[in-house]
């Protein structure tokens, strides 16, 4: 259970001090930790300093938000007229330095704070810029930061400067959102006597199942973080990242690299998406992300053999769980960039539902309708009128949006708190704050899906007009499988639940009210016992676990549902009784 937060309404108090480091935080996003959590309580800022930190007071917050609005309404001013221009305005607003590649993981609260506003400022133009902002700061920059070595964090800082724009290869297209982060494009280590690294990669899509897929800012980077299952010796050793050079100097793709538009968008066309595939494409030895990492040729007789390695960790690089530790992946640490993004995403669709709820009630409170005169059957006389937000259904669903846009963002706050808090302090985010980062952005998106959809509903022609923000709403399907696809994070939901359970019964602890229950809501225990009941007849009937879990679907959502909102109370009010 999350310890009681202090002040659940405020981003930014200023009743506890924690210290921005200078150091760019190494193995910052790593994996669950089973331990103790980080606090939830949110963070504050101090004037100065002792340590040698950087301090941020709550007057210089307030001196950087005038100047990010002041030049969001520049840079915003009017609608892109293409993927290249919206690029440009991108690469100006990196360039300002007004927001630091590094401020992710030394100064999260304005990392977070800079997307709220620029979904904001960007609500009437659509969601193009922001998905590709995020893309270039968390995937891209983000995953420069979580696994590069000095190098390359000197290379990342030399893009901001000259505002070079990047992009974030993972997806393929046989291997979406509902894949698992499966990676079918190769890295291929080739020892070469006449290379001063000792070798080179090669970069391959083998089939086409294999091209990357909707790369968002894909047309328009000059350099891709790319995923690909690196390969030593003709063995795999798992998905790795690398720093491709997607363009020459003369901006035009690389030898052996593809780039293809993925057409039209019912929203967002001033985000270019591409499809990328590659054709032995050559890398140097230092394209590979090496903090954690490296590979090289060593000479056996003639001929020369790769190796690869890895580097020494301290002890908060593995996991825990008891007294095991286990090892952390390139993959993991690639994946580590989601919490952050999942985050960004839930406030965007958060922001965005509450932006449409505000500007369609001015509307509405200013639309007349006609209404019967009361004791009077003349038709000629002068019609009464009342606003259309008076209507009762219009009313009740504004009355039960402000409650539930209220708890839903009080939520993301303390969530966002604490996941602050773990970046600040260097520390992985425990089991209790991962689940509630993917609670966050399951409630916040679906809410806001169910919300604006039934606000359609309500308002007439006025939702199909232009420039009312409802030509926008597929936005929210975007953020929907963004950062990790809602369905699959409800499935771990469900599935982890069930292996809790079963691992309970191993012990023998089936007596009584048990663990589950004791840890968990009785709605929620009783969801978990069916689920797990289901599985366990579908196995006796001969179905193969996946069929077993395919054929539970429902049930394995509707308890996902149920833990969601348990997540939500608890964190809300960590003594409540579920």
């Amino acid at each position: 259970r999350p310890p009681p937060v202090e002040h659940p309404n405020s981003f930014a108090p200023t009743t506890c001090f924690v210290p921005i480091r200078v150091p760019a935080m190494p193995g910052a996003y790593g994996v669950v930790d089973q331990g103790s959590r980080p606090s939830v309580s949110p963070i504050a800022v101090s004037e100065k300093g002792t340590t040698g930190d950087i301090i941020e007071a709550e007057n210089d917050r307030a001196s950087w938000r005038d100047a990010w609005r002041s030049k969001l309404s520049a840079v915003l001013a009017t609608p892109a007229a293409s993927c290249d221009n919206s690029a440009s305005r991108l690469s100006v607003l990196v360039k300002t330095g007004l927001l630091r590649f590094e401020d992710l993981m030394e100064n999260p609260g304005r990392f977070f704070e800079a997307h709220r506003l620029l979904a904001q400022a960007g609500f009437q133009h659509g969601p193009g810029f922001s998905i590709r902002f995020t893309v270039q700061y968390n995937l891209f920059a983000g995953t420069i930061l979580e696994l590069g070595s000095a190098r390359q964090l000197n290379q990342l800082r030399e893009m901001q400067r000259t505002g070079r724009l990047g992009c974030f290869a993972l997806t393929e297209r046989l291997a979406g959102v509902n894949s698992g982060l499966v990676v079918h494009t190769t890295a291929c280590w080739v020892c070469d006597d006449k290379n001063k690294a000792g070798g080179y990669f090669l970069l391959n899509t083998p089939h086409p199942g294999a091209k990357k897929n909707w790369i968002s800012q894909g047309l328009t980077a000059s350099l891709g973080v790319v995923v690909a299952d690196l390969i030593v010796n003709g063995e795999t050793v798992g998905p790795h990242a690398f720093l491709v050079p997607l363009r020459d100097k003369n901006n035009q793709p690389g030898k052996g690299v593809t780039l293809t538009d993925m057409g039209a968008k019912t929203t967002g066309n001033d985000l270019d998406n591409a499809s990328i595939e590659f054709n032995s494409v050559r890398m140097d030895r230092t394209a590979l992300l090496d903090k954690h990492c490296d590979v090289f040729t060593v000479r056996e007789g003639k001929q020369g053999k790769g190796v690869y390695v890895e580097r020494g960790g301290d002890a908060s690089e593995g996991a825990t769980s008891g007294t095991k530790k286990h090892r952390l992946t390139n993959m993991d640490r690639i994946g580590q960039r989601l919490f952050t993004g999942r985050i960004a995403v839930a406030q965007g669709a958060h922001e965005f539902r509450s932006l449409l709820f505000q500007r369609t009630k001015e509307a509405t409170d200013n639309k007349p309708c006609w209404v019967p005169s009361a004791g009077k059957s003349d038709s000629t006389a002068t019609p009464a009128t009342r606003a259309l937000s008076d209507v009762p259904q219009l009313k009740s669903l504004y009355l039960e949006e402000t409650r539930r846009h209220e708890r839903t963002g009080r939520f993301l706050r303390v969530v966002e708190s604490a996941l602050c808090a773990s970046l600040l302090s260097k520390t992985r985010p425990d089991s209790v704050l991962v689940e509630a980062v993917a609670a966050a952005k399951v409630r916040a998106v679906d809410e806001a899906i169910e919300m604006t959809h039934r606000l359609r509903q309500e308002v007439g022609a006025y939702a199909l007009m232009a420039k009312t923000g409802f030509e926008h709403t597929d936005f929210l399907q975007c953020c929907k499988f963004a950062e990790g696809d809602s369905r699959v994070l409800m499935m771990k939901m469900a599935r982890d639940r069930v292996w809790r359970l079963a691992k309970m019964k191993r012990k023998g602890n089936t007596g009584g009210r048990g663990t589950l229950v004791d840890t968990t809501s009785k709605r929620e225990a009783s969801a978990t016992a069916s689920l797990a009941a289901q599985i366990q007849d579908a196995a006796a009937r001969g179905l193969s676990p996946t069929e077993a879990w395919d054929e539970a679907s429902e049930a394995a959502y509707l308890l996902a549902e149920i833990a969601i909102e348990d997540i939500v109370t608890t964190w809300l009010d960590p003594v409540a009784k579920l």
